[in-house]
């Protein structure tokens, strides 16, 4: 016969449960239509987390503890998972971990604290300053939106922002006088942004000589610097086909994405020798971990600062 204080528990067990069951839906749709991943990738880290729900059973999230957590991954490593799959289960907890950081459920991503494994860390591809330039120039007056997708390309390199970003940018976010710009990031965090004069003169053009004539077919005047041929706000999915476009007629790596293009800015920064900290500002990162990737790309700073101040260089 079960007693009563069993009966709790297990009751308390079941709200446990549906309660995690509905933050992993929440983490889902955010991880479909704010971080905009891919099908793949969003299942890839639901059958994760479906495997952290079962080693979690009615335990609550906000009382693990670090130690709780590395338990975990000594649970995962009883099933002989491979190290990358074994990497990649811990990415998604730690991407889940940050999702009820930002939400205001969790005060500390534990997560972050797990052993660093740098199975699942990718060098970003990275434009070269001069294949960068030749991007840039690819757009001509003889395409049709040419004005636009020059002031489009420009502010991506200028700036650092996300394909998101360059579609969410209002009108009243540009100061260009004062040369800045305020970007709507993840979490509905703002930064400050630089933007440099090409950028700036790019954008004037643009906002004088086309943006009057997407607006002439509707009543209103919508509050986005970028419109599609509509009138409309300029969709994330079509910014990735202007990039793709103008990669493929400048001779770009097919690879190329809006994303290379952020990383570049970040990469040339670095080299140029902006300092991390200010670069981590930049790109609106929560963690400067997140920004040190980009100094394993480009060495030639530390080259720079070797030879410029070791007595042998």
């Amino acid at each position: 016969m079960v007693n009563l204080r069993d009966k709790l528990l297990s009751l308390r067990g079941q709200a446990q449960n549906r309660t995690t069951e509905r933050l992993f839906e929440s983490f889902d749709h955010y991880l479909r239509t704010e971080c905009h991943l891919s099908a793949h990738t969003v299942e890839a880290y639901s059958r994760d987390l479906r495997r952290f729900s079962e080693w979690l059973d009615a335990r609550s999230i906000s009382q693990l503890t670090i130690r709780d957590l590395s338990d975990y991954v000594a649970w995962l490593n009883g099933f002989k998972l491979a190290p990358s799959s074994l990497a990649r289960h811990i990415v998604s907890l730690r991407m889940f971990f940050r999702y009820l950081q930002l939400e205001g459920l969790l005060k500390d991503n534990l997560a972050e604290l797990l052993g660093s494994q740098k199975l699942w860390e990718r060098i970003p591809s990275v434009l070269s300053p001069d294949m960068v330039d030749r991007f840039l120039k690819a757009p001509r007056p003889r395409h049709t939106f040419y004005a636009r997708d020059k002031a489009l390309l420009e502010t991506m390199y200028a700036t650092g922002c996300r394909a998101s970003e360059i579609s969410g940018l209002r009108v009243e976010d540009l100061h260009l006088d004062e040369r800045y710009l305020l970007c709507h990031g993840k979490g509905s965090k703002q930064r400050l942004v630089p933007i440099n004069r090409e950028a700036i003169t790019a954008i004037q053009e643009y906002m004088s000589e086309q943006r009057p004539k997407l607006l002439a077919q509707r009543q209103d005047e919508p509050p986005w610097v970028f419109l599609s041929r509509s009138g409309r706000r300029l969709r994330r999915e079509a910014i990735w086909e202007l990039v793709k476009k103008y990669a493929l007629i400048c001779g770009a790596p097919a690879s190329i994405s809006p994303h290379t293009m952020r990383h570049s800015f970040a990469t040339h920064l670095l080299a140029g020798g902006a300092d991390l900290r200010q670069v981590q500002e930049m790109l609106g990162h929560a963690s400067i971990a997140t920004t040190q990737i980009y100094t394993h790309v480009d060495q030639t700073r530390l080259k720079r600062v070797h030879h410029r101040f070791h007595p042998r260089a």
